[in-house]
């Protein structure tokens, strides 16, 4: 007996039945194993709010950053990798010494942030961020 191979159609069908259901578990793992560091931002201890001090103006240190980067300290320009060289040693002679850093408005970030990170460094505790004058 021959068999007629003409009417037989072959098709080439992929199954998706089963496709979403494979796609919903690998978004599922990647969610779940994929780790997002978000930006930490700057690690400042603020004080609770209402709490008012009145300090000595002898127990203040005026540091102020213009709009070109420009950094007065003592009313000097210094530049900013000095920054913590002179903190230290203020720091030394007035351990009660409090930083008040003001910056201009039209400053750029960087510049706050590298003065910043220099007070950090020169152990600096205290620090006042003053608002600018308007």
């Amino acid at each position: 007996m021959k068999l007629n191979n003409r009417n037989v159609k072959l098709s080439a069908e992929i199954p998706t039945s089963s496709l979403a259901d494979i796609v919903f578990l690998l978004l599922i793992f990647f969610l779940v194993s994929t780790s997002m560091n978000p930006d930490k931002g700057l690690g400042l201890t603020l004080p609770p709010p209402g709490e008012e001090v009145k300090v000595l103006t002898t127990n203040v240190l005026n540091i102020f950053i213009n709009a070109q980067g420009k950094v007065l300290f003592k009313d000097e320009v210094v530049e900013i990798e000095d920054i913590e060289r002179l903190v230290r040693s203020e720091i030394a002679e007035n351990p009660k010494l409090i930083i008040s850093l003001q910056t201009d408005l039209k400053a750029k970030y960087e510049y706050m942030i590298a003065v910043l990170d220099q007070l950090k460094l020169a152990d600096a505790k205290k620090i006042s961020l003053a608002t600018p004058d308007l």
